[in-house]
């Protein structure tokens, strides 16, 4: 179950020629693919370009109809490997995915592809997510494109721009026999807008077509001697009829004033920073008119000389705006400028920070002191901009960070790896600290507060492989963490398999939540839900005995905690030897809320009888100890001051955005802790027994609570 639907909005991309489409740019993708033409579609989900695979599965019947093919790959590698049916024949294909991580996942089959180029159009649509709210490392999809020779396009964000972008993506791959990389941002992803559609098209070419009459070109086959004329290709007939394509159909854009002293260069995902910083600065109105010359590279790689050159002659200076590090683009200038024997100053990376996401604030200060160097005169009179910077340090943000702990990601409310961490933590404080390698998921918040625990990440699904090297004797076991999602993408190979085959004398936590829940929710191969499209519930326990695991346990309930505790220790102190592997399974609570909570609004709005579990704190049983907190750092577990003069610290309380996992609980049960957590039932449309025994006991509790206080010691 993908975090968002998208039943509705797909039925939009019927639209036909002349009709205005409105949406967001997620959706003018998949309406593009569609309107060029598009064989076939795969890829893998991640951030900002999930959504566009849970389009792709929602517009199934849209594309069924066209004769479209679409599936979810197994991993980046695989989607990448999908494009292979475009060397060959003259099939138009995509894949998705997010990068750099995911780039990482598939260089080998990009290598590849683009060593022996493609006969159809090939277009990699790739997610790049910078700033502090990305959740892999900051690195530039640029390298890849360099590396291997593949067109990399970062279009302007708006809707037009990004149909255009597709369509003349595929167009340009065809003229020049190379994949073509699509960069689009997470705001780029999700701006807002309209664009005039056209006529959605089937393939000319099909799949089918392609099956019923085979065809190779041996040169196409990365081996020699084809390898080696493969590069020679790139430079002398592919890097030539991608300058030309370029040029001729002018993909990159000029705008302001025809002369200037000064100008800007920019990436086409940056535009509406630039032109937001522009604004501000007086520069630019809200039509987008620039008082400063504007080069828009909507192509990021290959540049195109003349262009670049013509742009730099006559102006004493010129900025260029590339996101992220290195800075491949300035870099390149520089040369080109010198091989021209072109005078003007080239500013960047000295103005503008070298990495991280370049946000409106940081780019107004950074064109400012472009200009104060070499325009001062087109800032007029202007007071001066303060830095963004500077608010962290004023005296009253430092105060309040003394006092208000900071809030780095965590786990849900009610997400169920949250007590197989307090169990690890519980086996911990018997049998001491282990190493634990940690891979990528939502258990790679355990790294954090309250738990503490992980060492290191290495990459999807490679928790235990990243263990390896400590398969040596010792009084201790390496302890590895890996996600279903990481199991079936990497790990039942990487991580599992080399275990096995090592005879590795460790721990594997396969945490097993029935979703890749990470990605948005999306379904894989050991999903429990009934999926009509694709095969789940396929065993994790039985895939990990496939490949020789002997030692194996399986919870399919990761809330008992004592059970998880006594299987740690058990993992941990027992004499078998090889791998031992601990599956961790329940539902996803964010993926279980967002179907039940449907169901049960339901059931209550037909009027029947629904029950919602909650639980509370006793305020007279809590101590105020709060290793409940500590145990688990569930959100809706919080403080309460109470007026007893007899405890000094505040108690703890559940809020109101319990889901009634009951954790808590059972991690203050696990800690022998205290008997303070209590559940209650609410009960929707109550029936007559319902409200009988309500009325019952309501009478039990208020004689026993009248006795008690007639009881009580009262001081004047």
């Amino acid at each position: 179950m993908a975090e968002r639907s998208f039943e509705r909005e797909v039925q939009d991309l019927r639209l036909g020629e002349g009709e205005v489409f409105r949406g967001e740019g997620i959706l003018a993708i998949t309406k593009a693919l569609l309107q060029s033409g598009v064989s076939y579609v795969a890829g893998y989900p991640g951030s900002p370009i999930s959504h566009l695979m849970d389009v792709l599965a929602d517009a199934k019947d849209v594309m069924d109809d066209l004769g479209v093919h679409f599936e979810t790959s197994a991993s980046e590698a695989a989607a990448a490997a999908t494009l292979s049916a475009s060397v060959m024949y003259p099939l138009r294909g995509a894949v998705t995915w997010k990068s750099t991580a995911g780039t990482n996942v598939a260089a080998d089959a990009l290598s590849n592809l683009s060593s022996g180029g493609v006969t159809g159009g090939a277009l990699i649509i790739i997610g790049e997510d910078y700033g502090e709210g990305s959740s892999i490392m900051q690195e530039r999809s640029h390298a890849f494109a360099m590396k291997s020779q593949m067109w990399l396009l970062d279009p302007r964000p708006n809707l037009p721009m990004l149909v255009q972008a597709v369509e003349q993506g595929f167009e340009l791959s065809e003229a020049t026999n190379t994949p073509v990389m699509l960069q689009v941002r997470i705001r780029t992803c999700h701006v807002h807008g309209h664009f005039v559609a056209k006529d959605n098209k089937r393939p000319v070419f099909t799949l089918r077509q392609a099956m019923e009459n085979p065809s190779r070109d041996v040169n196409r086959i990365v081996l020699p001697p084809a390898s080696f004329l493969h590069e020679k290709e790139k430079l002398e007939r592919r890097w030539p009829a991608a300058v030309g394509f370029i040029k001729n159909r002018r993909l990159n854009e000029f705008f302001g004033p025809n002369e200037g002293d000064v100008g800007i260069i920019l990436l086409g995902g940056l535009y509406n920073t630039v032109m937001r910083a522009l604004q501000q600065l007086g520069l630019a109105d809200v039509y987008g008119q620039s008082k400063i010359p504007l080069y828009v590279l909507n192509v990021a790689y290959p540049i195109i000389e003349d262009e670049m050159a013509d742009f730099c002659a006559g102006k004493s200076a010129v900025l260029m705006i590339e996101e992220g590090a290195p800075d491949f683009l300035e870099q390149a200038l520089n040369t080109l400028l010198r091989r021209r024997d072109l005078n003007t100053k080239v500013d960047g990376k000295n103005v503008l920070p070298m990495g991280g996401e370049y946000t409106a604030p940081v780019v107004v200060k950074g064109v400012r002191d472009f200009l104060l160097t070499h325009a001062r005169p087109l800032l007029g009179n202007q007071p001066p901009i303060p830095d963004p910077s500077a608010i962290l340090a004023h005296e009253k943000v430092k105060t309040l960070a003394e006092v208000v702990p900071p809030r780095p990601p965590g786990f849900c409310t009610g997400c169920p790896e949250r007590p197989i961490f307090a169990a690890l933590k519980l086996t911990e404080k018997e049998l001491g600290s282990h190493h634990i390698s940690a891979d990528i998921g939502c258990h790679l918040f355990s790294i954090l507060p309250p738990f503490n625990i992980g060492g290191t990440t290495m990459g999807y699904g490679l928790g235990s492989a990243s263990a390896s090297a400590f398969n040596v004797p010792a009084d201790k076991r390496a302890i590895s963490i890996m996600g279903d999602g990481g199991f079936w993408h990497n790990g039942i190979a990487s991580s599992v398999g080399n275990a096995v085959f090592n005879k590795q004398d460790t721990v594997i936590v396969v945490v097993d939540n029935f979703y890749s829940a990470a990605t948005g929710g999306q379904d894989i191969p050991s999903s429990r839900a009934d999926n009509p499209r694709r095969k789940t519930k396929n065993s994790i326990v039985e895939a990990v005995k496939g490949v020789g695991a002997t030692w194996v346990k399986q919870i399919d309930r990761t809330y008992d905690v004592g059970r998880l505790r006594d299987t740690f220790r058990e993992a941990l102190t027992t004499k078998e030897p090889g791998p031992k592997i601990i599956v961790a399974s329940s539902e996803c609570m964010l993926n279980k809320q967002r179907r039940v909570k449907p169901q049960f609004n339901k059931k209550v709005a037909a009027g029947e009888r629904a029950v919602k579990e909650r639980f509370g704190v006793d305020e007279d049983i809590c101590t105020g100890d709060h290793a409940c907190i500590r145990l688990s750092g569930c959100p809706s577990l919080s403080l309460k001051h109470t007026d007893d003069p007899l405890k000094d610290d505040p108690v703890a309380a559940i809020d109101n955005s319990c889901v009634g996992c009951g954790n808590c609980g059972e991690v203050s049960e696990a800690a022998v802790l205290c008997p303070s957590f209590y559940r209650a039932d609410v009960i929707f449309n109550p029936t007559r027994w319902d409200r009988f025994l309500a009325k019952m006991r309501g009478a039990v509790i208020g004689w026993m609570q009248r006795r008690r206080e007639a009881r009580r010691i009262v001081f004047s």
